[in-house]
C-alpha cells in the first residue's frame, strides 16, 4: 500500500523546480481564477521557511505591502505555483526567521550573499 501512495506522489512532482533557500527574495508567479479567466499574478518577497520534503513540501514568503506584513505560503509542486524566480540570495544563519515578523523597516532586511 505504501509504494503505491509513493507511486503516485512521484508521479505529481514537478522536473525543474527553482533552486531558493531561506533568506533568498523570491518572485512567485501564481496563477489566479477569476471567474472563468485565469491570470498570473506575481508575489515578491522574502522566503521565511520551508518545511516538510517531497509532494508535501512548502515555502512562506513574507512582504510588506502599504506598510502591512503579508506572508503567503505554497506547495511547491501545486499546478499554481508557475514558476519561481530568485531576485537576490539572503545570507542567514538560521532555517527558520520568524525573527523578522516582529521587525519594521531596514531592520527587516536580510544581508545579501556575496557570491
Amino acid at each position: 500500500m505504501n509504494q503505491i501512495i509513493k507511486n503516485i506522489e512521484d508521479a505529481q512532482l514537478k522536473e525543474s523546480v527553482q533552486e531558493f533557500n531561506v533568506g533568498d527574495t523570491v518572485k512567485v508567479y501564481a496563477k489566479v481564477k477569476e471567474g472563468n479567466r485565469e491570470r498570473t499574478q506575481v508575489f515578491e518577497g522574502t522566503v521565511l521557511k520551508r518545511q516538510n520534503g517531497g509532494i508535501k513540501e512548502t515555502f512562506t514568503v513574507r512582504k510588506t505591502s502599504n506598510g502591512i506584513g503579508v506572508e503567503k505560503t505554497w506547495p511547491l509542486h501545486s499546478p499554481i505555483v508557475e514558476k519561481i524566480e530568485v531576485v537576490r540570495c539572503g545570507k542567514v544563519r538560521r532555517a527558520k526567521l520568524n525573527y523578522l515578523r516582529q521587525r519594521v523597516g531596514k531592520a527587516a532586511k536580510v544581508k545579501e550573499l556575496v557570491k
